[in-house]
């Protein structure tokens, strides 16, 4: 049993399901053939009975017998059938009987035959199935009602035309059925193979996919389960199939992504952080060879070193509250501020801090209050302030401009610089990325200024955009004043 189950199992489903159909269509063939074979029968032995009744009628009044049947089946011609069997028994006392008529002449009469026709006489026609010389017979049995008392006519058909006809019905029906059922399995077979090959090509597709080493950078996942039909659930597997391979492409790609904009920032990290490192390295030497000397050439050096120092320590704030904001660690302390408060000290430090670029402040309502870190959204228009100073020459406006629109708080700040080309702006939020690298190193920037706005922006529910063209740049920054989103 466990083998034929194992043998079973290693079917290809298009066979299995053929199988099943034949198996299913032979149950229904030998039901139809039964019930088919059955009918037959009945209505034949109907027929002779029939048939017995007339024969029987004919004999009782003429003592001659006229064969009525067909002949067997498949025999042209009456007299191929075997003779119909016709005796008049003549019954007296103690059991004792003579034959008065026999047709056909000379022929033995079985005990039961004696017996039936005996049976007459006291009781209804009946009505039986006797073998006479090898051949089955149907007998009926009457008395004479007009005559001498214990007269019985006795009257028999032959069974072989009925058998011989079932038997051909059978053959017919076992032919028929049987190529019909071979047919039946080979073409739904085909039929099946066709409906299910989508399934197939699914699972080649799958193979592909199994065979592909998706460790490696890069990963070529472009193979798709193609082709049409199989009916409406087949369609909808192949497109479950085809969106579940996009996104195991869609998340294979945004790892390499992560792991390259990781590779980048560590390589970055490391470089920014050297620089400072090196510098210090560098004074430190510098103050051994001048510790002998004049008191203010080391303080120039210890100065120099400790600027350094806070440029490293800046540095690495920034970095650690961008990996905090990507953990989803958010480093926020909401509660409710007026953004119109923040902006105004905003402006007075970059005035105070910057007083070669003329600026100037435009706050439309007196307060926008809303929920959010107060420390953190100052660091917001810091470092936009300053990035707008810093990339720009001295004399240049700039602008910082509040206002509300339809529940979000909106800050501009806005420079007349000379813009950024279009192949920046789309970087400029990158982390150490640098429009112009050599005047942020020059001014003690890190790179990651217009970065950490982003990251903490988004991490208010509000965005950040940019929009530039020579002569002007703005960077908007919207803000909800819903408390909910913060």
């Amino acid at each position: 049993m466990n083998r034929l189950t194992t043998a079973w199992r290693r079917l290809r489903l298009g066979t299995q399901l053929a199988l099943v159909l034949g198996v299913l269509a032979l149950v229904v063939f030998g039901l139809v053939g039964t019930i088919t074979v059955g009918l037959l029968h009945q209505y034949l032995e109907d027929r002779l009975g029939e048939q017995l009744s007339t024969v029987l009628s004919q004999y009782k009044s003429t003592g001659e017998l006229t064969s009525i049947s067909p002949g067997k089946f498949g025999h042209p011609s009456s007299n191929d059938h075997d003779p119909p069997i016709g005796v008049q028994f003549q019954f007296g006392a103690n059991s004792e009987y003579r034959v008065v008529n026999a047709r056909p002449q000379g022929s033995p009469y079985p005990p039961e035959l004696v017996a039936m026709a005996r049976r007459a006489l006291t009781g209804p026609h009946p009505d039986d199935k006797i073998m006479v010389d090898g051949t089955l017979y149907r007998f009926v049995a009457a008395p004479f009602m007009n005559t001498a008392p214990g007269k019985v006519a006795v009257v028999g058909l032959s069974e072989a035309d009925t058998d011989a006809t079932i038997r051909r019905m059978v053959m017919v029906n076992l032919v028929t059925f049987g190529f019909a059922l071979i047919v039946l399995v080979v073409a739904g077979q085909q039929v099946l193979r066709r409906g299910l090959r989508p399934l197939g090509d699914m699972a080649s597709t799958a193979h592909t996919i199994a065979s592909t080493d998706l460790t490696t950078k890069s990963v070529d996942l472009s193979v798709r389960a193609k082709g049409a039909g199989g009916g409406v659930e087949v369609e909808e597997l192949r497109s479950a199939f085809n969106v579940m391979v996009d996104h195991i492409d869609q998340s294979l790609v945004a790892r390499s992504a992560a792991e390259q904009r990781l590779r980048q920032f560590v390589a970055d990290a490391s470089h920014e952080l050297r620089t400072p490192l090196t510098s210090i390295r560098g004074y430190a030497d510098l103050f051994a060879y001048a510790a002998a000397n004049e008191p203010a050439e080391r303080e120039r050096h210890l100065a120099r070193m400790r600027e350094e120092a806070g440029r490293m320590s800046l540095l690495l704030d920034d970095l650690l509250l961008l990996a905090r904001l990507d953990a989803a660690e958010t480093p926020l302390r909401p509660e409710p501020v007026d953004l119109v408060e923040i902006a105004v000290a905003a402006a007075d430090g970059f005035q105070a801090g910057r007083p070669d670029h003329p600026f100037t402040l435009e706050v439309e309502p007196a307060s926008l209050p809303l929920v959010g870190d107060p420390m953190r959204l100052r660091q917001v228009l810091d470092n936009l302030l300053t990035n707008a100073a810093v990339h720009t020459d001295p004399g240049t406006p700039v602008w910082l401009r509040v206002r509300s629109e339809a529940g979000w708080a909106v800050v501009d700040v806005a420079d007349g610089g000379p813009g950024i080309s279009p192949e920046n702006q789309a970087k400029v939020f990158d982390r150490f990325y640098r429009v112009d690298d050599s005047r942020t190193r020059h001014s003690g920037g890190t790179g990651l200024g217009l970065s950490v706005v982003h990251s903490l922006v988004t991490a208010h529910g509000g965005a950040v955009a940019l929009q530039s063209r020579p002569g002007t740049t703005v960077f908007t920054v919207r803000l909800p004043l819903s408390a909910g989103q913060v």
